[in-house]
């Protein structure tokens, strides 16, 4: 770092994403991306709109934030787009957290919430998920703060039932629950419906997983036309042209290609089901996955040493070195033929 920078950045610990190697071809499946290609309304979209580059996007996303509506059953008050959902959950910080309301959140969860916090010099509380990796909501109930869960949760794959939430969005109505739903297509309980009857709830989602969109960065939030005000009012002081033409026009594909993402979804479904049984046919242990990953390890062998061994016969997986939870892999679910390799790569390394 340069001696110019300053000490609140210089004692950032960043979020470190999955590798994206260049040096040989792997099969993905540390990153949780899709298997599937976006819809071809999608393309086609994106396409058309690359000719109308040379104009700025619709600030307000206008026609997004109404198929976004749509589909959801709320008002395009109700919804902002952003730059993957990562930029509405630092919204969500930098709106409701400061020094007199700390930001809760698991000790084991989405790392970008810890970073979060420490950019934006917000004090925060993180408070350490269940001996079986649950969030137990007891523990936020009596909490002071903007709280911030996953669901499903990441990197564990639980989910927590829709009754849950709203106990916990109940229990204190003057402080604000943010629920992030990035993985809640795959077999999680949306807390959407919640939003009309809750004004202290806000719930954010992404292209990214479900609708096969990473690449683009496109996510949204859902709340009460004055959360969404809130939060209008920081992008509209950092970034209002925050969607670009193309995304913004591929994401109205991807909503309106319903079939298609549905599809896709119970594809992802099936072949999560597939390895979940040929993992445990291996001696692994799993926790309960609503997502379109498993969170694995094996008795035999430490969550390194077949990180390691996996990378080096070409498939990427994901570890942490979080001690609770380093013994892990993180996979996530690909194509069924890359399923199979696993699995066939898997028997190998254990018969050694």
């Amino acid at each position: 770092m340069s001696r110019f920078l300053n000490e609140k950045i210089s004692g950032l610990e960043p979020y470190v994403p999955g590798e994206q190697p260049k040096e040989r071809k792997y099969i993905k499946l540390n990153t949780n991306e899709s298997p599937f290609p976006p819809s071809e309304n999608a393309i086609k979209l994106a396409r058309e709109e690359a000719e109308r580059l040379m104009l700025y996007p619709d600030p307000e996303c206008r026609e997004l934030c109404l198929a976004v509506a749509e589909e959801y059953g709320v008002s395009p008050e109700n919804v902002i787009m952003t730059n993957g959902s990562d930029e509405v959950l630092n919204f969500a910080f930098m709106a409701y957290c400061d020094d007199n309301t700390p930001a809760i959140f698991p000790d084991i969860t989405y790392g970008f919430y810890r970073v979060f916090a420490d950019v934006n010099g917000i004090p925060c509380e993180e408070i350490p998920l269940k001996d079986d990796f649950t969030v137990d909501i007891e523990d936020y109930v009596s909490k002071r703060g903007t709280v911030f869960i996953a669901n499903p949760n990441a990197p564990t794959g639980i989910a927590l039932p829709l009754e849950k939430i709203e106990e916990l969005i109940r229990a204190n109505r003057d402080r604000i629950v943010v629920i992030d739903e990035a993985y809640v297509d795959f077999g999680g309980e949306s807390v959407v419906s919640l939003v009309g009857k809750y004004d202290n709830l806000l719930v954010t989602q992404t292209f990214s997983k479900s609708r096969s969109m990473a690449g683009a960065r496109l996510g949204f939030g859902i709340a009460s036309r004055e959360i969404i005000a809130d939060l209008n009012r920081i992008k509209y002081s950092t970034n209002p042209y925050n969607i670009n033409r193309m995304t913004a026009a591929a994401g109205i594909g991807a909503i309106k290609d319903k079939d298609y993402f549905v599809n896709n979804c119970e594809q992802i479904i099936k072949n999560r089901a597939y390895v979940t049984e040929e993992l445990k046919n291996l001696g692994f242990e799993l926790l309960d996955s609503k997502t379109n990953f498993v969170f694995a390890k094996h008795p035999k062998m430490s969550g390194s040493e077949l990180y390691l061994e996996l990378r080096n016969r070409g498939i990427l997986v994901r570890h942490f070195n979080k001690e609770r939870i380093s013994d892990f892999l993180r996979i996530t679910i690909g194509s069924e033929d890359e399923m199979r390799e696993l699995i066939l790569v898997l028997t190998e390394i254990l018969e050694k």
